[in-house]
């Protein structure tokens, strides 16, 4: 489980979002990381139980997380530090196009945990909609199913929708609202107590399993 100091730091980092903060705090930031490399391997080795592609690669939670160093190259927004915890667990690594699970931890109630792929590269959205182009009897099937829709009742989510189908297809396909996304990801959001919880922990790893099919339709496609 996670432990409450972790969200206490997280809390206090994103009051004090500074280097010189952070510098001194530093032995705090370590205890709260290493809770979450322990909570990201308790999930590693749930979602194993149900899917061999994970089981297969000895996934090392260490490598599944992301800096906490914020990119501010390009953002408005300078200051230099993420004030969440995020792990992305996929059998290709953290840096592999495949669709993964992941998980994010952040105060305020602002957690989650899903799978899929959130925003592709331009060359792998065009074979995921192929897939599911190809394929759509079976990707209705899942993304229809009742145990899929009572776990996400948001159904298949996509960062952005475009206005028409993409070239290349028919406005009558019947897969037309799916080829429209640029991802394909679920996820459920997860309150502050529930990740210190062993009841929320076997909440997260049933959502999982139930995404486990669209991340196999999705990875199918590369």
């Amino acid at each position: 489980m996670l432990d409450r100091s972790t969200f206490t730091f997280l809390k206090k980092l994103k009051e004090n979002n500074n280097k010189q903060w952070f510098d001194l705090n530093r032995p705090a930031y370590e205890l709260a990381r290493q809770n979450f490399i322990d909570f990201t391997n308790e999930i590693i080795k749930g979602i194993e139980k149900f899917d061999s592609t994970i089981a297969e690669v000895s996934l090392d939670s260490k490598k599944c997380i992301s800096r906490i160093n914020r990119d501010i190259r390009f953002s408005k927004n300078k200051t230099p530090y993420k004030t969440n915890f995020f792990a992305l667990i996929s059998a290709g690594g953290k840096k592999s196009p495949m669709a993964a699970y992941y998980l994010q931890v952040e105060p305020g109630n602002n957690s989650f945990a899903g799978g899929g792929v959130y925003m592709p590269l331009p060359p792998d959205l065009y074979k995921f909609r192929q897939e599911i182009d190809y394929g759509f009897e079976e990707w209705k099937s899942i993304v229809g199913s009742k145990q899929f829709n009572k776990i996400f009742p948001a159904g298949v989510q996509s960062p952005e929708i475009l206005k028409k189908i993409p070239k290349g297809y028919e406005d009558s396909n019947p897969a037309n609202e799916y080829l429209k996304m640029k991802g394909y990801y679920t996820f459920n959001g997860y309150t502050d107590s529930e990740f210190q919880s062993q009841s929320g922990l076997t909440k997260m790893l049933k959502d999982y399993k139930a995404t486990k099919p669209l991340i196999d339709f999705l990875n199918r496609a590369l």
